[in-house]
């Protein structure tokens, strides 16, 4: 038989997370990398990266970190500079970084004549040797915030037209006339950046949010009740009011009243945003009805005029070089078990294609053990995986929400519950570990 190898596409967290379980199983891969170093998005000088200037964890340092290698940093929310290093020195402490190819970018997956995958990739810059190479299965680890979600107006708009994408500093909206649609994390962390350099700031949203403060009772938010989860319905009743306590009514400030309960939709994690609407400093305005030239009509009637439109309309996942179906593709997402299995067990495996309020990078690592635990039961224990495999296809697939009732929307087609989610891996990986099933 041939020594098994893998290929890991990205170096962002979830690729250095794939990489640092196949390493640790002692699995051989080659990685790919589209930029020029590890980090991903958090690298703001890779061309798809998100990021802006001003960006910050939304989540604390310590709920985020991987366990085995905490941040040096002392913020409780680092900004993208630390965060950037902070991948580097992981990658470089466990050998990771020389793992990977760079500034090569993956332009095809093609199922092999013998049950493996061709890969195929090119330099991003156009110089250098293209890469042609057969793989036993291939680890999808290319993230889920690259590929901008622009939604359709009626009409055209005369001004500039921007996806936060393409946003980087706040300079770019010196003395402008800026509306932003959308009022999701980036929106509001963009609308606070904008107050202090914009002519003046206005925020078109369709739906009310809640919105969580960063620090309750002097702590980090996210660190309180890290114990034993609450069931939905009490941590729901609990933590609405607390935030009542804490922001007051968001509808006061220009909101529409959420349709849905808390946690059914990802919370906003910025009260600066409150701030400011107190202050005179920006508005909300409803929903996008139409462009006509540099003005913008709502859906109220109202219109008002703007230089630049910066559209907080998040991202939509997209692996552009492989065919939807060979991932269980249906509806907004693909149908994977535990989010990173096709039930066909097809040689790919996909990471990170979650969205969880504070998951954070060790619950991406322990994806990473389970796709390892599994690809060592092929080898090593092949009844095991195969118990795993018919689990699978049984339809036995778990609960990942946690009793909430997540909104019906694109952005959380694969939105789970981090407990849920984290139990379910765990019992999965260790099941296949011991060579029993799920």
């Amino acid at each position: 038989m041939h020594a098994q190898r893998y290929a890991i596409i990205g170096a962002g967290p979830s690729g250095l997370s794939a990489a640092r379980a196949l390493q640790k199983a002692g699995i051989e891969f080659d990685g790919f990398e589209a930029s020029r170093g590890v980090g991903g998005l958090w690298d703001i000088e890779n061309p798809r990266s998100t990021m802006y200037e001003s960006a910050h964890l939304i989540s604390s340092r310590t709920t985020t970190e991987f366990a085995e290698f905490p941040m040096r940093s002392r913020a409780d929310y680092p900004s993208h500079r630390e965060l950037i290093r902070y991948f580097r020195e992981f990658a470089d402490h466990f050998g990771l970084t020389e793992r990977f190819r760079f500034d090569t970018k993956v332009t095809g997956l093609e199922p092999a004549e013998d049950g493996g995958w061709m890969l195929r990739a090119a330099p991003s810059g156009g110089a250098g040797a293209a890469v042609e190479q057969r793989y036993d299965g291939v680890i999808l680890a290319n993230g889920t915030l690259a590929e901008p979600n622009v939604p359709a107006f009626r009409g055209d708009f005369t001004g500039e037209l921007l996806h936060t994408s393409a946003y980087k500093s706040a300079a770019q909206l010196s003395g402008k006339r800026v509306l932003i649609v959308g009022a999701g994390n980036s929106g509001c962390d963009i609308a606070v950046d904008a107050v202090h350099h914009a002519a003046s700031v206005d925020m078109s949203v369709r739906r009310g949010y809640y919105f969580v403060p960063r620090y309750l009772f002097g702590r980090p938010s996210d660190t309180l009740n890290q114990g034993r989860p609450l069931p939905a319905r009490i941590k729901q009743f609990i933590d609405k009011r607390v935030l009542q306590a804490f922001t007051g009514d968001p509808v006061r400030f220009g909101f529409p009243k959420p349709d849905y309960k808390i946690y059914e939709s990802h919370p906003i994690v910025n009260t600066l945003i409150l701030n400011h609407l107190g202050q005179g400093d920006l508005r909300v305005v409803p929903d996008v009805d139409r462009f006509d030239g540099d003005t913008v009509h709502f859906r109220d009637g109202s219109h008002a005029q703007y230089d630049t439109v910066l559209l907080a309309t998040g991202y939509t996942l997209d692996y552009p070089f492989v065919a939807r179906e060979a991932l269980n593709w249906t509806g907004w997402s693909p149908r994977l078990y535990l989010n990173v299995f096709p039930p066909s067990f097809n040689g790919l495996y996909v990471m990170g294609m979650i969205e969880a309020s504070g998951i954070g990078w060790q619950g991406r690592y322990e994806q990473a053990e389970l796709i390892a635990a599994y690809l060592t039961a092929t080898r090593a224990d092949p009844a095991a995986a195969a118990a795993f495999r018919a689990r699978v296809s049984g339809q036995e697939w778990p609960d990942l929400t946690g009793g909430y009732d997540y909104l019906g929307l694109e952005r959380m087609s694969y939105y789970v519950n981090k407990d849920a989610y984290r139990r379910s891996v765990r019992q999965a990986t260790a099941a296949l570990s011991k060579g029993t099933a799920a």
